[in-house]
């Protein structure tokens, strides 16, 4: 082979990997502005909580609708872009599965913007059922109908990529129990011919994700034939047992697939790999149990649910956040105390990830206890245990590694180069305080007895939204220079 046709292939392989990883820079692009745009939704709402704006009650539940939608959907992308990412590095994925991926989710991205902005649907990102068909006269059932359809396009669009994740990690390491580690888990297997981390972490959420999505399309289709012709019905009970298992796993594989990139990136900045030891292992098998089992306590308030599953999710509740812990909260405290820890803005924000995670799971366990669930879960509590392992958990892993991704040269030639500046350090400083205030608020509303999902709120509860207000302002600037800096490394990159 000549020198020119040594060169013709390299140049060949790099073109193909800045054409995969372009993909994967637009879709966090989109990401980053949509997180954007729904914080600001966010905003509004509390604002209007705190009696600062006045809105119409049915648009602010246009608005809650359209913020729930587009943060649990852009999380879920953010995820399963860097699910991808970090997977393409150890098996070859294919491009256009990725660009189907997005397109499709684009489209149910449209859909769902008109139902709402359009067609008035306001019945919450939830959908339960029947009340989709239950409007009051304040849409029509093909408003409803096109949520949905926005719903099965963007599951649809998730179903290829995790498909053809599955199908080449199961090609690559001998099947599903090879890429979950399971010969080193329960047989004989040798830490140095298991999996990385972050392929076993990509089988699992994988595995969990499509048995969600799964689920979810069953009652979004059978939500849709119910709008069309109503005569067809399914049992309500059944249905949310359908939507809450498949919601609990969406939104929970977006935190777990957000991770990887702190088992990917993080050994940069130690200098230390992240080995999958036979604990690691066996702790990614029982999380991918427990997501799978413990969506009951989102139903504790449903008296006809057998006793039995209230229990199993109280249980599975207190146990979950156990792997959680060990396999990524204290490994991670490990390694940076035993390592030469280089910071950067990329590095704290996915420790920052990791801390939020894990504390999100605090008020999460305690609204998983059926005494307390009784009296907390209808409050602020609710959506302050969330607000904890997105704001500060999964959507701060995005952002550090939308950080990584356009790190500056000398820091990709040279990790150790790595540095936290007096800006950055304002900046992280910044979401990180704004982000705390912001999720404290709702935990104590909640402690309070402050309902969640009031358009209008009584005097006394209006303080403590005017002063969630003041901390979502912070954060929502802070994610703003966030993608005006990854905007800007994009173009600097390029040129």
């Amino acid at each position: 082979m000549t020198a020119e046709s040594d060169f013709g292939t390299v140049a060949a392989m790099r073109g193909v990997q800045e054409r995969r990883d372009g993909a994967v820079r637009l879709a966090m692009l989109l990401g980053g502005t949509v997180f954007v745009l729904m914080m600001l939704l966010g905003l509004v709402m509390r604002l209007a909580q705190g009696g600062l704006v006045e809105i119409d009650a049915a648009l602010f539940y246009r608005i809650m609708t359209a913020h729930g939608a587009g943060m649990v959907g852009t999380a879920t992308l953010t995820g399963a872009t860097i699910l991808w990412f970090f997977t393409n590095r150890h098996v070859p994925l294919l491009a256009g599965v990725f660009w189907a991926f997005l397109g499709l989710f684009l489209l149910g991205v449209v859909f769902i913007l008109a139902a709402i902005f359009v067609g008035g649907y306001g019945g919450a990102w939830t959908f339960l059922y029947p009340l989709p068909a239950m409007s009051g006269g304040f849409w029509q059932p093909s408003a409803a109908a096109l949520f949905l359809l926005g719903y099965v396009s963007i599951g649809v669009g998730f179903l290829l990529l995790h498909l053809e994740v599955a199908r080449k990690l199961i090609a690559a390491y001998g099947g599903i129990g090879g890429a979950l580690a399971w010969p080193l888990a329960f047989g004989r297997g040798r830490p140095e011919d298991a999996p990385p981390a972050g392929v076993v972490a990509a089988m699992a959420s994988t595995i969990f994700n499509v048995l969600g999505i799964v689920v979810g399309a069953a009652v979004l289709v059978a939500s849709i034939v119910n709008l069309l012709v109503p005569g067809f019905t399914v049992d309500a009970l059944l249905a949310k047992n359908m939507i809450y298992f498949f919601g609990h796993v969406f939104i929970n594989a977006a935190i777990y697939m957000g991770v990887i990139a702190v088992y990917e990136i993080i050994p940069e900045y130690t200098g230390r790999p992240w080995k999958t030891t036979r604990a690691f292992a066996i702790a990614w098998t029982v999380i991918m149990l427990f997501t799978l089992s413990v969506y009951p306590h989102h139903l504790m308030q449903d008296l006809a649910m057998p006793a039995w599953t209230l229990v199993m999710g109280q249980l599975v509740s207190y146990f979950s956040g156990i792997p959680l812990i060990a396999v990524t909260a204290f490994s991670l405290l490990v390694y940076i105390r035993g390592a030469d820890m280089r910071w950067d803005l990329a590095s704290a924000l996915l420790v920052l990830g990791v801390a939020g995670w894990s504390v999100g799971t605090v008020p999460a366990i305690i609204d998983g206890m059926i005494v307390v669930n009784k009296v907390m879960h209808n409050t602020q509590w609710v959506p302050g245990h969330f607000h904890t392992y997105l704001l500060l958990g999964e959507v701060a892993m995005a952002f550090g590694f939308m950080a990584w991704l356009t790190r500056a040269p000398a820091a990709q030639e040279r990790p150790g180069a790595a540095r936290l500046t007096g800006a950055d350090r304002l900046l992280f400083l910044t979401y990180a305080v704004g982000g705390t205030g912001f999720v404290l608020v709702f935990l104590v509303a909640g402690a309070l007895s402050v309902p969640r999902r009031w358009a209008v709120h009584a005097t006394q509860w209006m303080p403590l939204a005017q002063a969630a207000s003041v901390f979502a302002a912070l954060v929502i600037l802070a994610v703003t220079v966030f993608v005006l800096r990854y905007l800007s490394g994009l173009i600097r990159q390029r040129s």
